[in-house]
Formats: C-alpha cells, structure tokens, sequence
C-alpha cells in the first residue's frame, strides 16, 4: 500500500492562478484591494464569478469560523474586498466597491460602504497609476475624488505625499490601531441618503421622525433614532437595553442571548427603514443597518487599558457590525453618528448633551473619536453637506494572491 497521495491523471484538479493584489490596513479595517482591471474576466462585472473569487480570497464560508484557508482574519473588520477602478463619472479619478465578506457563508455582502477602508482607497490609487502623474505633487498633499459606488456618494481623500509617493509613515494616532502612521483626512460629501422621499419627506430620516418607537419581540419597547448617513445606522439608548456603554466586546460577544436580541433590533429597525420587507431578509443583508447602542459622558477604561476621562468626551457609542460588537467603530457609523449628533432632538444628539454642535468626539471600545458634520435645517427639513474625519492607511503586502483556477466558474 503506498502512502503517495493518488493523483486523477484524466480529470486533474485545477491549478492555482495569481491575482495582483494588495493588501491594506485603513483605519481600523484591513482588506484585500484589486484594480477592476486586474481581475479574471469573468470577475470584473458583478455577479456570481465574482462573489465566488471573492469569498475563495478571504477564504469563506468557513463553518470553523477562522478563514485559516483565505486572506480573512475572522472578524468583520478584516472579512473585506474592494474594487478600485478609473472612474469616468465627471469631477471623480476612481470608483471604490466594497464587499463585506461573511465569514461562515457563502456571501458577500455590497449593500453599503466601509468608511475605515475609504481611508485606504486613495493611497491606493495613487500607488496604483489610477491617477495622472501630474496630478501627484513631490511634496504635499494629492486630492483624490472617490466615487464610492456601492451608496452612490463622494468621499474626498486628502493624502499626504513626499518624493512623490504616498507618505504612509507619521505621528497621527487612532485609538484602535496599535501603530501611529500619516493622516488621511476625508470628507464624506452629502452623507445622507437621497435615494427616496420617505414618510415624512426626507430619506434622510427614513419615516420622518427624529425618534421613533420601536416593537421588538422578545426586547420590547424601545425609543430609537433611524438614520440614514453614511450608512443605515439604528441608534438606541443603552440604559433600556440594561447596559451602560461603556461595555467592551466580551461583554456583549460573550452573551449569545445578547446577540440575539441585538439582531432582532436590527432585523426589525431595517423594516421600519424600508430597506427590507421582512424581518426574515435580514440575514441576506447582514453589512447594513447598523446596530448601535449610545449613553451619557462616563469613565471606562479601553480595551488597551487606556483609561477615558468622562470629561474628554461627549457621549459613549458601541457598535455592532455583522452580528458582534465593534472593536472600534465603523467609519461610516462614525459619520452617522457625526451626523446626527448636529441635529437637536436625535438620541444621539441628546446623549452628549443636546443643543446644536458641528463635531462631537465619542468614547467607543478602543478609545475615542472625533468626527465632524455641517447640518442645516430648511423647511423643516435637515441635510447634511458633509461629514470629515481623520483615519490612517498603510500598505501591509502587496504582490499577488492564489487561488484554484476553477473556484469562480473559469479554468
């Protein structure tokens, strides 16, 4: 009996193909990047062969959870793909797809953006030749215009360059990210969602109240704010949930019975938003609305062992993203989060103290953020112009990454 592993000479398996690729960090985030033109043939329009190559990069579905076969780190933070391309909208230089990638599924989700990733995205571009030269400066900062395709907005990327190059190293620092590196400031133009009139006539609050009451099985009443800005975002008050926000991941994420009534708030808030029918397509849209949970200034230390100051900041805000609490915060939940913090009556807003303000810095798992928003009321009728943040994105490997030949319907 040989103990060589047998090999099917007639039908042998499929070999691997390499994929150019970077991988990156951006803000709090990391994924796999690729130029649309990059991309097998069969992948570079949407559709099954590219949700399958997808998933065999990150290394999903895995029923253990660990994507040990993929690029995925087994959390949402690192289960992302993105897809950058010239762009040829006018006033834009790419456009920027995000796909959130489950981890134990076969799916991948594109419903919304990631605003930690947007980070990245103009770094990338420019290293990548998807800008004119002439538009790189040897010293200073290159503006780069994004189209984020998946919610149809523009995100303005101001890259700091030296020599000609993405300048990737610095002293800014954000809490959730272990290393300083150079800042990248963004702007997150007209955040809002504009796509439909809503009840009450603006879809940026989706049934027209500042505050609505929710009916959850199983949790109950609760008081919620429903925003559309930056991404579908449920804001409740964490008191009624029994918490104190101030709670770190192990103290939700190690709660199942926790997590489930978190995805009944989600599963429910998104059929009162009209971005389902049924609380039983939830499952199908696991990227978007988000869960967050939002309290009172109060002292807590981080989960570096950092100690927050209730004085340093305005409000606490926890945040669930794919079904577990956030380690930090999702960038685009920080813009909703900026957003309704300038409009008086939100529970956000009422959180850190009411009254009207055009930034507001929140206390979240890791540490704190600031995040900025311009909101003017007409009519009766709130909108934002924009939302600004700073994050920090670095180049972590770049080159190429394998898969089977025939893992997206291509030999």
């Amino acid at each position: 009996m040989s103990n060589h592993p047998t090999v099917d000479k007639a039908h042998p398996p499929a070999p691997q193909i390499r994929i150019p690729a970077t991988y990156l960090r951006g803000g709090t985030s990391k994924g796999v990047f690729f130029r649309l033109h990059d991309l097998p043939l069969a992948a570079q329009q949407p559709g099954a062969a590219r949700d399958a190559l997808l998933l065999r990069v990150i290394g999903s579905p895995d029923p253990y959870g660990k994507q040990i076969d993929g690029m995925g780190g087994a959390t949402s933070s690192t289960s992302k793909a993105v897809i950058v391309s010239r762009s040829q909208r006018p006033g834009h230089d790419v456009d920027y797809l995000f796909g959130q990638v489950a981890i134990d599924s076969a799916f991948v989700d594109w419903s919304g953006n990631c605003g930690n990733l947007s980070a990245a995205v103009g770094p990338f571009a420019i290293a990548g030749g998807l800008l004119p030269a002439d538009r790189i400066p040897d010293h200073g900062v290159c503006t780069v215009r994004i189209w984020q395709a998946n919610i149809g907005k523009t995100i303005v990327a101001h890259v700091p360059i030296t020599g000609g190059r993405v300048q990737e190293t610095g002293a800014f620092e954000l809490d959730g990210v272990t290393f300083p590196a150079a800042e990248v400031a963004l702007e997150f133009l007209d955040p809002a969602d504009d796509s439909g009139d809503g009840e009450g006539g603006g879809a940026m609050f989706p049934t027209g109240q500042l505050v609505d009451e929710l009916v959850v099985p199983g949790v109950g009443r609760l008081r919620a704010t429903l925003i559309n800005a930056g991404i579908p975002t449920i804001f409740v008050n964490a008191a009624d949930l029994g918490y104190t926000g101030t709670e770190l991941q192990d103290a939700v994420n190690g709660d199942p019975e926790a997590l489930v009534r978190f995805e009944a708030i989600r599963a429910h808030g998104a059929v009162r938003m009209g971005l389902i029918q049924h609380v039983s397509e939830a499952c199908r849209r696991q990227h978007t609305p988000k869960v967050t949970f939002v309290a009172p200034p109060q002292s807590y230390r981080a989960s570096s062992g950092k100690a927050v100051q209730a004085h340093d900041v305005d409000l606490l805000v926890r945040a669930l993203s794919m079904g577990k609490l956030h380690h930090a915060m999702m960038g685009t939940a920080a813009v909703a989060i900026g957003t309704a913090a300038a409009i008086p009556g939100t529970l956000v807003n009422l959180a850190a103290g009411g009254g009207a303000r055009d930034a507001v810095r929140f206390g979240h798992p890791s540490g704190t953020l600031r995040v900025g928003a311009q909101a003017e009321c007409r009519d009766g009728q709130w909108r934002v112009t924009k939302a600004l943040m700073s994050r920090s994105a670095r180049v972590l490997m770049e080159g190429w990454v394998r898969v089977p030949g025939d893992c997206f319907g291509e030999h």
